[in-house]
């Protein structure tokens, strides 16, 4: 009887021994490997500019390995199809932002996905005006002066923006709404050849994000008109807004903020927000965000989801009216 019981307790410690051999082992912390931001813009525009400034302060202060990548085309859309099509793991993110997140999914007719479903929010990073501005050169230097003008010769200002159908793009056609006046759009691919061209005077004016005009402000050479936000940006507080131009009410802005592609790990996007919240609150980043003419403002997971539902359900109908559809 005390062999049996003893070749049972043999066998019964050589089971647990090999269970507990083969169970797996804990998950390593995050992250553990570089972490890729997808930029879904071209160099130098706005996106860009925010995204970098993310990953070089992550880099330096979470001492994470955060590169940013450059996937730009189709206002956007592309960069944000490829996040979606990753492995959801926490080493893929994307920039989203108004333009590619509540504008093209109803500006391109045959997206595979739906914003609201195939990304999941993790950090909201700041938001910024619209800008409407001219060339330190142009003869218009009020906002009145560009009314007045196209008052008097409809169609024939024209005014640049980053492509059609962006909320670059849309601002204008709200403005010349609010206006009763008609400019010429002339769409660029990108913030930067549409600025390059406001500059050189081809275009009459640049309605653009700020951060993608904030360096040719700062040196002299691109005079802000107007911000389409509902206060003056603090970056430019001389400038006043369009509502305060005589256009009561008028408030258009862009934010961006930081996805993962869906069935991301709690645990991943709960440590990403930290992280990211943690930059913001520091007077380092604050100011630099700031000097880019962007606002910084800290959300948790679910609200910068409840801000994409709201803006992707109030967009359509401002889509749809400009007739910028894309096929």
């Amino acid at each position: 009887m005390i062999r049996k019981l003893l070749s049972f307790s043999t066998l019964a410690l050589a089971l647990g021994t090999t269970a507990y051999a083969q169970a797996p082992a804990p998950a390593a912390a995050y992250p553990t490997k570089p972490i890729r931001l997808i930029v879904p813009f071209p160099p130098g525009g706005g996106t860009d500019i925010l995204s970098r400034l993310v990953a070089t302060k992550l880099t330096e202060g979470a001492k994470w390995t955060v590169v940013a990548d450059n996937k730009a085309g189709a206002g956007g859309t592309i960069g944000i199809g490829e996040a979606v099509k990753a492995a959801p793991t926490g080493y893929d993110l994307v920039m989203g932002q108004k333009d590619n997140l509540v504008i093209g999914p109803w500006l391109y007719k045959n997206l595979s996905w739906d914003p609201t479903k195939d990304l999941t929010p993790v950090a909201h990073v700041a938001y910024t005006p619209v800008v409407i501005a001219t060339s330190v050169n142009s003869k218009y230097r009020t906002l009145a002066d560009v009314v007045n003008g196209a008052k008097a010769a409809p169609g024939t200002i024209t005014y640049g923006s980053p492509g059609n159908g962006t909320s670059i793009h849309l601002a204008g056609h709200l403005f010349e709404q609010a206006a009763g006046v008609k400019l010429s759009h002339i769409p660029y691919k990108g913030s930067n050849p549409a600025l390059m061209d406001a500059l050189a005077g081809n275009v009459d004016l640049l309605v653009s994000s700020l951060p993608s005009a904030m360096s040719q402000i700062k040196a002299g050479k691109l005079r802000p008109l107007a911000v389409t936000s509902a206060k003056r940006s603090s970056s430019l507080p001389d400038v006043p807004t369009v509502a305060e131009s005589g256009f009561k009410d008028f408030d258009v802005s862009t934010w961006y903020g930081v996805f993962a592609p869906a069935g991301t790990p709690a645990a991943v996007v709960t440590t990403v927000n930290a992280e990211i919240n943690k930059l913001l609150a520091t007077a380092d980043m604050k100011a630099a965000i700031q000097a880019q003419g962007a606002e910084p403002e800290a959300m948790s997971p679910a609200q910068l989801g409840n801000l994409l539902k709201k803006e992707y359900t109030q967009w359509k109908g401002i889509v749809e009216a400009s007739g910028a559809k894309i096929e």
